[in-house]
């Protein structure tokens, strides 16, 4: 896979015009209509590649201009003349894809009768396979509502050219995957794939390896500090160890923390502490059995929980987003999985805070990690901590909890079905709702806490899919 870096341009150039592409001349003097006058640094990196045909996997922020980036490109390869779709943009919510499809109508105003058509749930299926019959040349849909179509029959792909993937790392986090992959496999063999995201989970490049050819990959470097991650050094006694993570919680008050111990017995102890003290904790370890590993995981990662308790055996291939810290309970005898435990913050373009407590004992430890890492360590006092309002050591609650529906891929629950579920059928907010995870025999639904009681009281005398469900609400 190559890889092209795009850094922000100083300012415009003749490479920064859109002139400077093999684009229409109607099509350049439609883009000078709408005030397009230079190339955003995406569209720079991206544009060449995806009009001369390549698949791409393009990382950049919302906002950035990706989405002209691979609208230009579809709309290059559209046959006007052709009344078929041909060409695909999955979107993971129903507003993004209704933008989507005013951005593609203006870029595509040049052109006569290029017709755009969004496919998206929460609204009636019949309208839109009747829009269907009546045709279109692009098509802008959710998962769930795209393949509902392609079961009814009422969305051919057979002369598709181009498939997008927008906010592919937000599809992911919805739980999406098998949705997306049963698209792409309806989708011809010979295509286009243009994969946008703002940052680079796992499942992205399982994506990439399922469904695309070669793909170039282009990722908008911004500007930012040297580094992203700031560690703070604290010296402990054992006896303050367990105390003192409940001091760094308190004083700096981070969402999402992931808490590093050496041994299981530890990452217990920690999480008795923790929960005592009110926070909702969980731990992570190797005598869980897969699915108590699995709820955890899914609490951690969609907010429900505040604090993750590990050994790093357990955590191995962890890659959760929006971390605020990161706790060393433990100084690591080795630098190199010190160097690993921090980085799970600061991803992205976020910044993360890297907390360690040694003891005497472990100092030799925090001199190999110095020599290691290349820097001096800042060492705080404990008792820097401890000058806190009784008001501001209250626990910090997590802003979602995880309500457990009683049924998964075996009953063919999709993302999209709880999703309906609970905005169109009983009205809750898309914004209120969180992750969504179907597990073979469960599903997981994060929604905002405030409202928790009241999905978790309709849910249950709700249908998904047609049929009641089972739900409970899951706590630490």
């Amino acid at each position: 896979m190559n890889e092209t870096n795009a850094n922000p341009a100083p300012g415009t150039s003749a490479a920064d015009s859109f002139s400077s592409l093999p684009l229409a001349p109607h099509t350049l003097q439609n883009l000078a209509r709408l005030g397009y006058s230079s190339m955003t640094p995406i569209q720079a990196a991206s544009l060449p590649l995806a009009l001369a045909g390549h698949d791409l996997i393009a990382q950049a922020k919302t906002g950035s201009g990706k989405t002209a980036a691979f609208a230009l490109a579809l709309l290059a390869n559209l046959n006007v003349r052709r009344f078929a779709v041909q060409a695909l943009v999955l979107c993971p919510t129903r507003e993004l894809a209704e933008q989507v499809t005013q951005e593609l109508r203006r870029l595509a105003a040049a052109e006569d009768n290029i017709k755009v058509l969004t496919l998206c749930g929460g609204a009636p299926i019949a309208p839109q396979a009747v829009s269907l019959e009546h045709g279109a040349h692009i098509v802008v849909g959710t998962p769930g509502r795209l393949m509902d179509h392609l079961e009814r029959g009422s969305l051919v792909l057979d002369a598709l050219n181009t498939l997008v993937l927008d906010e592919a790392d937000r599809m992911l986090d919805m739980g999406f995957f098998d949705d997306i992959a049963t698209v792409a496999q309806q989708c011809p063999k010979q295509r286009q794939t243009l994969l946008f995201s703002a940052t680079y989970p796992e499942g992205i490049a399982k994506l990439a390896a399922a469904f695309m050819r070669e793909p170039r990959e282009v990722k908008l470097l911004t500007a930012h500090a040297s580094s992203k991650i700031r560690q703070r050094f604290y010296e402990v006694t054992e006896a303050q160890r367990l105390h003192a993570v409940g001091l760094l919680l308190a004083h700096y008050r981070p969402v999402s923390t992931l808490a590093f111990c050496n041994t299981k017995q530890q990452c217990r102890d920690l999480v008795a502490v923790l929960q005592a003290a009110g926070y909702a904790a969980l731990e992570l370890h190797g005598d869980l059995d897969q699915r108590d590993r699995d709820q955890v995981l899914v609490r951690f990662a969609n907010r429900s929980t505040s604090v993750l308790v590990a050994t790093d055996i357990a955590a191995r291939g962890l890659d959760i987003t929006q971390l605020e810290a990161v706790i060393n309970v433990d100084i690591t005898p080795d630098a190199d999985t010190h160097t690993h435990r921090i980085g799970r913050t600061g991803r992205a373009d976020e910044e993360g805070w890297a907390f360690s407590l040694a003891s005497l004992d472990e100092m030799g430890s925090v001199g190999r990690i110095e020599q290691a890492g290349h820097f001096v360590s800042d060492w705080q006092p404990l008792s820097s901590l401890t000058s806190l309002t009784p008001a501001s050591q209250a626990p910090l609650l997590p802003p979602m909890q995880t309500i457990q529906i009683l049924g998964g891929r075996k009953e063919k629950i999709r993302p999209g079905d709880v999703l309906g579920a609970l905005t169109k059928d009983l009205g809750f907010s898309g914004a209120q709702i969180g992750k969504i995870n179907v597990n073979e025999f469960s599903t997981y639904v994060a929604v905002a806490r405030e409202i928790a009681p009241a999905v978790l009281k309709k849910l249950s005398t709700a249908k998904v899919k047609g049929k009641t469900v089972k739900v409970r609400l899951l706590e630490a």
